[in-house]
C-alpha cells in the first residue's frame, strides 16, 4: 500500500477513535456510504458552516440567506432537468452483484490487441497492480482507457474490478440518481415526490420572494446550507462521496452581459476563502471544464480541486449557469420570473453565477490537510477558528485545590467556547491527546498558580509555553480563535 493511501487509512482510523466520524448504524453492520458525526465531528462541521455563512451573509450586504424545504413540487425537478437528465450509466457485475458507474471505470487494454482486459475503479491503482501481478502480466503491456471507450461486444473479455474471471459485467443502463418517496397515505404515481439532489432549485423558485422581502437589487445573491440526497452508484473514499450529504450553495443573480465579470470575481473570492479555512494553498488548483465536461446549463465552469491522499478531486464548483434555471422555472410554472431594472428601464431574466460546495467534502479536506505525523506525536493542525475544541484545561495534580481552580476556568470559558477538562495521566500525555484532536491551546493549573494566579499556556503547533494570568484566559482565546 502506498504511503498516501496508508495516511488515508490512518486518518479514517483516527476519525472513529477520537469521535469525529462513525459508520452509520454500525451496530447492525453499517449502511454503505452513510456516516454519523460524533462529538468532535459535529463541532468541526458546525464551525466550517459558520465560517462559510459568516463570509457569505454576515460580511456582505449583497447576499441573503434561505432555508428551503427538502421536499418540493415534482414539477421543480422536471423544469430543472433532473427527472429526464439526472442519470448515470450503470454497470452491474453478475458474479459479485456490485454496481459501478461506467464513466468511473478504467480498463487496462493489451497493446497487442489480444488477451484479457482488466477494469478498475478510478483511484484504485493498488488493486490493479495486485491483479496484474496475479495474472503474471506487466503494466507496460497495456494502454489505459475509459470503459466507455470499449465496445460493449468486447465486455466478454473484461475482468471486473472485484472478480477473477472475464465476462461478468453487464451492458450499461441509465440510472436516475434521485431518491423517490410518496407524499400522503397512498403510494401511487400521482403522489411521487423526490428528495432534493441539490439545494439550488429552492433558491431559484424563491428568487422573487427573497428579492422583494429583502428589497435587494441586482446584482445580489441567495445563500443556503442544507441536506441533499443522491442515489450514487459508486460512492466511496470515506465521506467524499455519500448518498446523504450537506451542501453550501450561493446563487448570484446578475444582469446578462455582466456574468463573465462576476464569474471571474467569484472564482477569486472562493479561492481566497480557503485561506480562512486554513487549507494549504499548494494543494489547491482550478480545473476548467472543457466542452465535453460542461453541464447542459453552463456557459463556463471551474472546479476547485484539492490533492487528497487518493488524488486530486473536486471540492467546489463555480458555474456560469446563464438564465437557464430561472428561464425553465418561468416556462414550467408559467409565472413571471423576470427582473425589472429601473435604472435601465428594461425587464430580463437574470443570469446566475453559482458557487457550490459540499460540507462533507470540506470536512474531509480539512481533516486531510490538518493531519500530520511527527516523531513523537500525531497532530491535527486545524486553524483555531474551526478547531472542534478551542482549549483544554488541566490541573497538574488532583489535589491542593488545583482541580477547583481549573474547573473555575472551564466554567468561565464554556460560556463562549467548547473546552475540555482533563485530569487523567501525566500532563505530557494529556498534551498528546489534545494534539491528536487539534485543540490549539492547553491551560495548566500548577503550584505557581496557587501562588501568583498565573497558568501555563501551551500552543499546539510550536509546543511553546508561556504564562498568563488565569483571569486573562478568556481574552487570550478571544484574540486567537474568533
Amino acid at each position: 500500500m502506498s504511503e498516501q493511501l496508508k495516511s488515508m487509512e490512518k486518518l479514517v482510523g483516527l476519525c472513529k477513535r477520537k469521535g469525529f466520524i462513525f459508520q452509520s448504524s454500525e451496530v447492525y453492520g453499517g449502511i454503505n456510504s452513510c456516516y454519523d458525526y460524533g462529538p468532535l465531528g459535529v463541532e468541526l462541521k458546525k464551525n466550517i458552516k459558520d465560517l462559510w455563512w459568516k463570509s457569505m451573509v454576515y460580511e456582505r450586504n449583497d447576499v441573503e440567506g434561505l432555508d428551503a424545504s427538502i421536499l418540493m413540487h415534482p414539477r421543480v425537478w422536471e423544469a430543472s432537468g433532473h427527472v429526464d437528465g439526472f442519470t448515470d450509466p450503470m454497470i452491474d457485475c453478475r458474479e459479485t452483484k456490485n454496481r459501478y458507474r461506467e464513466d468511473q471505470l478504467s480498463v487496462y487494454v493489451p497493446k497487442s490487441g489480444e488477451g484479457l482486459m482488466y477494469a478498475f475503479p478510478e483511484g484504485a491503482p493498488e488493486s490493479v497492480a495486485k491483479k496484474l501481478k496475479k495474472a503474471r502480466v506487466s503494466e507496460e503491456e497495456f494502454d489505459v482507457k475509459s470503459l466507455s471507450d470499449i465496445d460493449v461486444s468486447a465486455y466478454e473479455n473484461v475482468v471486473g474490478p472485484d472478480t477473477k474471471k472475464a465476462g461478468t459485467l453487464t451492458e450499461p443502463r441509465m440510472f436516475n440518481l434521485m431518491f423517490k418517496t410518496f407524499m400522503g397515505p397512498v403510494e401511487s404515481d400521482a403522489n411521487i415526490v423526490f428528495l432534493r439532489p441539490e439545494t439550488a432549485q429552492g433558491i431559484y423558485v424563491n428568487f422573487h420572494n427573497v428579492r422583494e422581502a429583502s428589497r435587494q437589487k441586482l446584482p445580489f445573491g441567495i445563500a443556503q446550507i442544507g441536506k441533499a440526497f443522491r442515489n450514487e452508484i459508486t460512492p466511496g473514499n470515506f465521506i467524499f462521496r455519500m448518498r446523504e450529504f450537506e451542501q453550501m450553495e450561493m446563487q448570484y443573480f446578475v444582469k446578462p452581459g455582466s456574468d463573465d465579470e462576476f464569474f471571474e470575481y467569484w472564482k477569486a473570492e472562493r479561492l481566497k476563502w480557503y485561506e480562512r479555512l486554513g487549507i494549504n494553498h499548494d494543494k489547491l488548483k482550478f480545473h476548467a471544464h472543457g466542452d465535453g465536461e460542461l453541464a447542459h446549463y453552463a456557459k463556463a465552469a471551474f472546479d476547485i480541486e484539492y490533492e487528497f491522499p487518493f488524488g486530486w478531486s473536486e471540492i467546489e464548483g463555480i458555474h456560469n449557469r446563464t438564465d437557464f434555471d430561472l428561464g425553465r422555472h418561468q416556462e414550467y410554472s408559467r409565472k413571471n420570473l423576470k427582473y425589472f431594472d429601473q435604472e435601465a428601464g428594461e425587464k430580463y431574466v437574470p443570469y446566475v453565477v453559482e458557487t457550490s460546495t459540499g460540507v462533507d467534502r470540506l470536512m474531509l479536506t480539512t481533516l486531510a490537510d490538518a493531519y500530520a505525523e511527527e516523531e513523537e506525536r500525531v497532530v491535527m493542525r486545524f486553524k483555531p477558528t474551526i478547531a472542534p475544541m478551542k482549549a483544554a484545561v488541566f490541573p497538574l495534580v488532583k489535589k491542593d485545590g488545583m482541580p477547583e481552580v481549573a474547573h473555575e476556568i472551564v466554567d468561565n470559558l464554556r460560556k463562549h467556547f467548547r473546552v475540555f477538562y482533563d485530569e487523567s495521566g501525566a500532563v505530557g500525555r494529556r498534551y498528546r491527546r489534545q494534539d491528536e484532536v487539534g485543540t490549539p491551546y492547553c491551560f495548566t493549573v500548577d503550584t505557581q498558580t496557587l501562588e501568583d494566579g498565573t497558568i501555563t499556556v501551551r500552543e499546539r503547533d510550536s509546543m511553546a509555553q508561556e504564562r498568563i494570568s488565569k483571569d486573562q484566559a478568556m481574552n487570550y482565546l478571544l484574540d486567537r480563535v474568533i
